[in-house]
C-alpha cells in the first residue's frame, strides 16, 4: 500500500507536466502561473512534511496515512473542478498537503512490516515505483488528455484513493514511536513561510526583474524567516528539524543527494515538455511516450541497483547515480532546433539509468541513516529535501530558461533556454557527487 500510494502522489508532481499548454489555454495561465501548478504541490508537500512526520510518530503512522489519503482525495477533485489559475494552484498546494502525510509514513511503515533481512528488497520495491512514478508521469498525463481533458489527470485520482483507503484500513497494522517528540508548529510556520517565499521570488524574478521591490521584499523575507526559522531550531529542545543532525555526515550526505537528484533531473521533464510540444510540434501523448525511455531503463536497473544496495557502501550507487545524472544531462545538450527529438535519446536512456542507480539505495539511506525509532523523522527530512529540490529546481531553471529561451510555452525559440538548463542541472548533481561521497562515509543498509 505504502509503494502504490507513494507512486500515486509522487504521480502528481510530474502528470501535469504535458497537459500545461492545454491548462494555458482553458485557463488563460501565465507561465509563472503554470509553474506554480507544479510548485505549489512540490512546496506545501515539502513544507508539511516533517510535522507530518512528528505527528505520525505520536498519534500513529497509518491513521496519518489514511488522512493524507483523504485530503489527497478531496484535493484532487478541487483542482479538476478549479474555474481559474489561482483555484488550480491553491487547490495543488492543498493536494500537497494530503500526499505529505502518506509520504512522510511511507517508508516507516513498510519498516514496521517488514523484519530487517527483507526490508532490502521492500525498500527496492519503493525506491523503483517511487522514481519511477516521477518519471512515467507526463506519459500519464499524456494518455489522459488524449482520451480527455486535463481535469480527468486529478478525477481519476478518486477511486484510486478510495481503494488505497479501504485497502489500507483493512491490512495495515498501526504503529508509533516509542518516544514521540512533540509537534513544533512555530518551526512549521517559519520553514514553510520562508520557502514559499523563495520560490516564489524565484519564480517572479525574472519577469518582474530582480532588483523590483516585490521581488528584493520577497527575497529578503524568505532569508529572515528561514534565519529565524535556523535560530529557533537550533533553540529548541525537541526541534521540527534538529539542524544539529547535519553535522553527521552520512544523514547531510543523505540529504544533499535527495536534494540534487530532484533538483538536477525531475525538473528537465517540465523543459522537455515544452521542447517536444513548442519546437517538435508532438501532441501531449505523442510528448509523454518520448520520455518512456527514462522509465524503461529505471525499471531495469533499479532491481539491479537493490541488489547491491545490501552488499555496498551506500556512498557507491548514490553517488554513481548523480555522475549518470549529471552525464545524462550533458549528453542531452546534443539537441537543437533542427535534430530532432532522437538526438535526446542518449541523454534520456542514461539520466533514467541514474535514477536507478540512486533510488533504492536513497530509500535504504533514508530509513537506516537513524535509528528505527526515528525512521519517520528521517524519511521525513530527506523526503522534504527530496521535494524542495523539485521546488527549487524548477523556480531557478525556470528562471535560467526564461532568460535564455523566453517564458512563452507557444514561442518555438526555446533551444537555447533547454541548453542551459541542461548545463546548471548537471552541474549541480557532478559538483555535489565529490561533496556526498566524502559525506557518507562507511553508511550501510
Amino acid at each position: 500500500m505504502s509503494s502504490l500510494a507513494t507512486a500515486l502522489l509522487l504521480l502528481d508532481v510530474t502528470v501535469v507536466y504535458v497537459a500545461l499548454p492545454e491548462i494555458q489555454r482553458d485557463l488563460g495561465a501565465s507561465f509563472t502561473e503554470l509553474q506554480w501548478v507544479v510548485d505549489a504541490y512540490a512546496l506545501a508537500l515539502a513544507a508539511v512534511l516533517l510535522t507530518c512526520g512528528t505527528l505520525a510518530d505520536r498519534i500513529g503512522r497509518r491513521r496519518v496515512f489514511a488522512a493524507g489519503l483523504v485530503v489527497f482525495a478531496v484535493a484532487s477533485a478541487l483542482c479538476a473542478a478549479a474555474p481559474d489559475a489561482t483555484a488550480l494552484d491553491l487547490a495543488r498546494a492543498v493536494q500537497g498537503l494530503g500526499a505529505a502525510a502518506m509520504f512522510a509514513t511511507s517508508l516507516s511503515l513498510i519498516s514496521a512490516r517488514y523484519p530487517p533481512g527483507d526490508r532490502g528488497f521492500a525498500f527496492a520495491v519503493w525506491g523503483a515505483v517511487s522514481g519511477a512514478a516521477l518519471a512515467v508521469g507526463p506519459v500519464v498525463g499524456g494518455a489522459v488528455l488524449e482520451l480527455a481533458d486535463w481535469r480527468w489527470a486529478f478525477w481519476l485520482n478518486l477511486p484510486l484513493c478510495a481503494g488505497l483507503l479501504a485497502a489500507t484500513l483493512a491490512r495495515v497494522g498501526e504503529s508509533r514511536a516509542a518516544a514521540p517528540r512533540r509537534p513544533d508548529l512555530t518551526g512549521a510556520v517559519l520553514f514553510t513561510v520562508g520557502a514559499g517565499l523563495l520560490v516564489a521570488g524565484l519564480l517572479r524574478g525574472e519577469p518582474d526583474g530582480w532588483g523590483s521591490p516585490a521581488i528584493v521584499a520577497s527575497l529578503a523575507g524568505a532569508a529572515a524567516a528561514l534565519g529565524l526559522f535556523t535560530v529557533v531550531e537550533l533553540r529548541r529542545d525537541e526541534p521540527m528539524l534538529d539542524l544539529r543532525l547535519l553535522r553527521r555526515g552520512d544523514f547531510a550526505g543523505t540529504a544533499l543527494v535527495a536534494f540534487s537528484q530532484s533538483f538536477a533531473l525531475y525538473p528537465m521533464f517540465l523543459f522537455l515538455a515544452i521542447y517536444l510540444q513548442a519546437v517538435e510540434r508532438f501532441d501531449a501523448l505523442a510528448t509523454g511516450v518520448r520520455m518512456l525511455p527514462v522509465t524503461l531503463v529505471l525499471f531495469a536497473v533499479a532491481p539491479l541497483s537493490g541488489r547491491l544496495t545490501a552488499r555496498l557502501p551506500l556512498r557507491v550507487p548514490l553517488t554513481a547515480g548523480l555522475v549518470v545524472i549529471g552525464t545524462g544531462l550533458l549528453l542531452m545538450r546534443a539537441v537543437d532546433a533542427d535534430s530532432g527529438w532522437q538526438a535526446l535519446l542518449p541523454g534520456l536512456l542514461t539520466g533514467g539509468a541514474g535514477i536507478g542507480i540512486i533510488s533504492p539505495a536513497l530509500a535504504a539511506a533514508m530509513v537506516g541513516v537513524l535509528s528505527e525509532d526515528l525512521a519517520a523523522l528521517a524519511t521525513s527530512v530527506n523526503n522534504t529535501f527530496r521535494q524542495l529540490g523539485i521546488a527549487i529546481g524548477i523556480a531557478v531553471l525556470g528562471a535560467i530558461f526564461s532568460a535564455r529561451g523566453g517564458d512563452a510555452l507557444a514561442a518555438a525559440p526555446v533551444v537555447a533556454g533547454l541548453d542551459a538548463v541542461f548545463l546548471a542541472g548537471a552541474g549541480v548533481a557532478l559538483l555535489s557527487a565529490p561533496v556526498a561521497w566524502r559525506a557518507l562515509g562507511d553508511l550501510r543498509a
